[in-house]
């Protein structure tokens, strides 16, 4: 079933979510509800889903990469490479061209992104739906999708990062990008 998307003024989405114990009906039905929300949203399409956006406060999130969904039940992050999505960070020559960053945004603050600074890889060992355990490392894209749906699992928020490191959110508008000041 199609949920509804809270929206990231909800003071809900700054609570942490509860480990999942036992993966029964319950727990199932919410993935698919997660599946089928996702699959929905398509003005921005998403790649991410976490319980918490649609009032759940469970630590379980999808997301959707290379035409797959996957579900992610308990994640835990066993270690994050130092090195990060931003292209000059740590390098002593100048990059003659700068790449841009991977716009991140938001099925909770649609058409608004910005630069996140995220590290490049992360190996990540969680549930799947038969309670195996699976450690996965993910590097690029995929990487930046499990830590922004893991921020969401700890009541944190895409804009809360780009406050933290000083960077501009912009709100895409008639496929123009507009500044937007962070307060």
């Amino acid at each position: 079933m199609v949920r509804k998307v809270l929206s990231t003024q909800d003071p809900r989405l700054r609570q942490k979510s509860k480990s999942v114990g036992k993966i029964d009906k319950k727990i199932l039905s919410l993935i698919d509800d997660l599946k089928d929300t996702l699959k929905s949203q398509n003005d921005p399409e998403g790649v991410g889903l976490a319980a918490p956006q649609i009032g759940v406060f469970l630590r379980v999130f999808v997301m959707r990469y290379e035409g797959k969904i996957t579900p992610v039940i308990n994640p835990e992050v066993i270690e994050l490479s130092k090195e990060t999505n931003d292209p000059a960070k740590g390098r002593k020559k100048k990059i003659k061209k700068q790449k841009e960053y991977a716009m991140e945004g938001c099925l909770s603050l649609p058409h608004y992104y910005g630069p996140v600074q995220r590290s490049r890889d992360v190996k990540l060992k969680y549930q799947n739906t038969k309670m195996g355990t699976v450690t996965k490392s993910l590097s690029g894209f995929p990487a930046q999708i499990v830590q922004h749906e893991i921020d969401h699992l700890n009541g944190r928020i895409f804009v809360d990062r780009l406050f933290e490191q000083k960077r501009q959110l912009f709100q895409l508008k008639k496929g123009e990008w507009h500044e937007v000041e962070l307060p």
